[in-house]
């Protein structure tokens, strides 16, 4: 075969020239654009309904309408819950989706398109039916096509099939979205936009505002549902104790049974969960860290073993030229001669062969190409096959990892172990394209290439050791180079291990045992992430490449870099945009934050639930009149248990993610409520003798507001100055209300009678004792699954990130006082 009939066969028909700039304009105006649905999942209008028409609304609006038909207007108070959970949720969800659809722009697929002849970038919705789409290593397809341009174009499908290796792709093949080029170039027209390819799905899917498989949210479920099974029947009961009581005011019966009925549902959960995850998504993104899911934010606060890739992590993903150094009797001027007809010989050159071609330059003339090899993590190395022509012989350049392609050069592993990347430049004995290839090499010259080292790996990686999370670090590199890095930034790795040395029944052991590995190939980075999940570990999995692909979808937690290949972005949870591995103790943080303050919140929204639930069964029981009016459980829920539930969801929270959500929440939640509500019930059925229904109500309820606020005070901890406001501000008001006779009136009240008063406030103060002795001797208490030693190393982190908070503060507002002085 000559060289023109090779290249005939690589690339036919000749170059398309794509549509024209008419034929684009009428193929928009038929509506044949890649439209793809809202980045965030769901419209403006969607958010507004489905935070306005909630079970909770219609269980609240429904009560509000039968108590205002009673008159009693201060009673239908709690009707403002609906308009507050409304506006919050809206407000809130819209931020996050502002932010969603914002980062998701910068953080997309662009294609190129070939129009007129001319390749230019555009958006992804702006490709048209019959583009000419040009791809490269690592591009993303983003519409269903033909191939028209092959230059040993090969595809993975993976991600639509399961199938890992390859597909190499002929003119005239089909070619489908999802899948991205694994190798090669090539140009295919779009023959599938909009919601006919699968792009489409990919898309709904990728960047969607949901909770799906959130282990919290999953948990939240289960306690709703608990609520569930107990509110029905108990409101059925309730309803049929107080019409019996109340037989000739049917008034008192609606102001009784809502009075009971409100504070057993809880409103106010779902609506803070929602609140704390989309927060997070805002703080993220104003971190440039996309999250394309939301439970991508708890994820990583449970993750306890971190994977990231040497180049592009912990190193900056550009390289730039170092030196060549020959081998044998090869001259400098003849490496590098090889180096620039590589160069220009690659249409697509990775970050090596750019950072090659910037350090020596552009041949005088190229010679001609036969056959190409493009570079694979697989294979670890590339290779041009030049045909004989005017001043030079036919020659197989080739140009990867001097381990595979010439072992026997100790040269290489020297420079490797001090942290360089080293290429080996040689002549092959074979075509470059042959099944056997490269065959025999003959060495050339070494190609040092330097890495710097991101300045804050080294911070990173000691957060997350002080947080007990493990960091192993896969690389295809070298794995002497790979460790000579991780020891440069204080990682305490031991041996590194050569991937290619482990013994498939040694596989999971050495994975779990050791932290470094290099010349780690594609299907090993999978098997890795598979063999430390089995191990129990939840696994983060951070990478840029298209080699890293598989990995970061079967990890628990894939996190791409920004600047890594559309395949990697499409894939990933988290999107570093800003390619910042420093980035990922911040959603830690943030992930610990919606997990940590969650369970706090849930825990005061359930023990209102309980205590609601047993005040309302033991006035069925013992066939009384429900105890409060529907305005005092408002103001109790309200300033009690609502506003500070969503503030305490709100500040930083550093506690390590624990298994066991429902199991602590449902153990501190129902018997805290009981001591609430039997202190209370206690306190009104001994007031009911010798006081009047409202001075015996006031008692109750003053009873209820001391047990009550020492769970706030118990789930507020540890004490800061604003938790302590959070605590003592209520009671301040709790105080003006009971001695205020104009407000008492307001709120239905009578304080008084002293007795029952003094009585309430002694009973009500058991009952915080018997909370605090629970709160002690319950499994989530820390004194009870921690070790001290944690105890204290937590206490020792949270000061030290107080700090680097306040010096953050202290850097911004300096940089700020220096612009407006400049």
């Amino acid at each position: 075969m000559t060289s023109a009939q090779s290249l005939t066969d690589v690339k036919e028909p000749p170059r398309v020239q794509g549509l024209t700039g008419s034929e684009v304009a009428q193929r928009i105006q038929q509506g044949k654009v890649n439209t793809l649905p809202p980045r965030s999942g769901r419209s403006a209008l969607d958010i507004v309904r489905a935070n306005v028409f909630t079970r909770v609304n219609a269980l609240l609006g429904v009560l509000f309408v039968l108590v205002m038909t009673t008159g009693s207007w201060v009673n239908g108070a709690f009707g403002l819950l609906i308009i507050a959970n409304s506006a919050v949720g809206i407000v809130q969800e819209l931020r996050a989706k502002h932010t969603l659809d914002s980062l998701a722009v910068v953080g997309e697929a662009h294609p190129t398109v070939r129009r007129n002849g001319k390749e230019t970038q555009i958006e992804r919705d702006e490709v048209v039916e019959d583009d000419v789409v040009v791809v490269g290593p690592g591009e993303q397809i983003v519409v269903d096509g033909a191939v028209v341009e092959s230059a040993y174009l090969e595809v993975d499908e993976s991600l639509l099939t399961g199938e890992s290796d390859p597909i190499a792709k002929k003119p005239g093949d089909e070619i489908m979205s999802g899948s991205f080029v694994a190798s090669g170039t090539g140009a295919y027209r779009a023959t599938k936009v909009g919601a006919d390819s699968y792009a489409a799905k990919l898309t709904a899917e990728a960047a969607k505002f949901s909770l799906v498989h959130s282990e919290l949210q999953s948990g939240i479920d289960k306690i709703l549902k608990a609520i569930t099974w107990v509110l029905v029947p108990l409101g059925i009961l309730t309803v049929i104790s107080q019409t019996r009581i109340e037989q000739n005011d049917w008034r008192q019966v609606v102001i009784k049974v809502t009075g009971a009925l409100v504070p057993m549902i809880p409103e106010g959960l779902i609506l803070t969960t929602s609140v704390a995850f989309a927060l997070g998504v805002v703080r993220l993104g104003m971190r440039k860290c996309l999250v394309n899911e939301l439970p991508a934010i708890e994820g990583l606060a449970r993750v306890d073993v971190v994977c990231a890739d040497k180049t592009g992590t912990l190193t900056e993903n550009a390289m730039s030229f170092g030196r060549v150094e020959t081998i044998g009797s090869h001259s400098q001027d003849e490496a590098l001669e090889a180096l620039r007809q590589l160069g220009a010989a690659d249409d697509s050159p990775n970050s090596s062969m750019t950072a090659i071609i910037e350090g020596v330059g552009r041949p005088q003339a190229a010679w001609e190409v036969s056959e190409r090899q493009p570079f694979t993590s697989a294979k670890k190395w590339s290779g041009i096959s030049f045909a004989a022509g005017e001043g030079s012989a036919a020659r197989n350049v080739v140009l990867g990892a001097p381990d595979i392609l010439a072992p026997d050069v100790a040269r290489a592993q020297e420079i490797a172990s001090t942290g360089l990347r080293v290429l080996l430049l040689g002549y092959a004995q074979t075509n470059v394209t042959a099944h056997d290839a490269p065959g025999e090499v003959d060495p050339l010259a070494l190609v040092v290439l330097e890495q710097k080292v991101r300045p804050d790996a080294a911070d990173t990686l000691e957060f997350f050791h002080s947080q007990g999370v493990q960091v192993k670090v896969i690389s295809g590199d070298n794995a002497d180079s790979v460790g000579a890095v991780t020891r440069s930034l204080g990682m305490d790795s031991g041996q590194p291990v050569d991937a290619r040395t482990i013994l498939e029944a040694d596989f999971n052991k050495v994975v779990n045992e050791h932290q470094v590995f290099g010349r780690v190939t594609p299907q090993q980075k999978r098997a890795m992430v598979s063999a430390l999940q089995s191990a129990g570990h939840t696994v983060a999995m951070t990478g840029d490449g298209v080699n890293d692909v598989l990995a970061l979808k079967d990890a628990d937690l894939g996190v791409a870099m920004g600047s890594g290949t559309a395949a990697t972005r499409s894939v990933a949870k988290i999107v570093l945009l800003d390619d910042k591995f420093a980035t990922l103790p911040y959603v830690v943080r943030e992930g610990r934050r919606v997990l940590g303050n969650i369970e706090r919140v849930a825990n005061l929204f359930l023990t209102k639930t309980v205590y609601s639930a047993i005040i309302a069964m033991l006035t069925v029981i013992f066939a009384v009149k429900a105890p409060f009016q529907p305005i005092h459980v408002t103001i109790t829920g309200w300033f009690t248990i609502g506003v500070p539930a969503f503030i305490l969801s709100l500040p930083p929270n550093n506690e390590r993610a624990r298994p066991g959500f429902v199991r602590r929440v449902l153990g501190f939640g129902f018997p805290a409520g009981a001591l609430v509500a039997i202190p209370s019930f206690i306190t009104y059925t001994i007031a009911l003798r010798s006081a009047t229904q409202a001075q015996a109500s006031t008692a109750a309820l003053l009873a209820l507001i001391v047990s009550s606020t020492w769970v706030l005070a118990i789930v507020a901890r540890p004490y800061e100055w604003w938790k302590i406001a959070l605590i003592v501000l209520p009671l301040v008001g709790y105080g003006l209300i009971f001695s205020v006779s104009a407000l008492q009136k307001t709120f239905m009240l009578d304080s008084s009678n002293l007795g029952v008063m003094a009585l309430a406030a002694a009973v009500g103060g058991c009952g915080a004792v018997a909370i605090e002795l629970l709160w002690w001797f319950t499994p989530g208490h820390p004194a009870y699954w921690m070790p001290k030693a944690e105890r204290d190393a937590a206490a020792a982190q949270r000061r030290i990130e107080r700090e680097a908070l306040r010096q953050e503060r202290a850097q911004r507002q300096e940089s700020t006082q220096r612009h407006e002085d400049a």
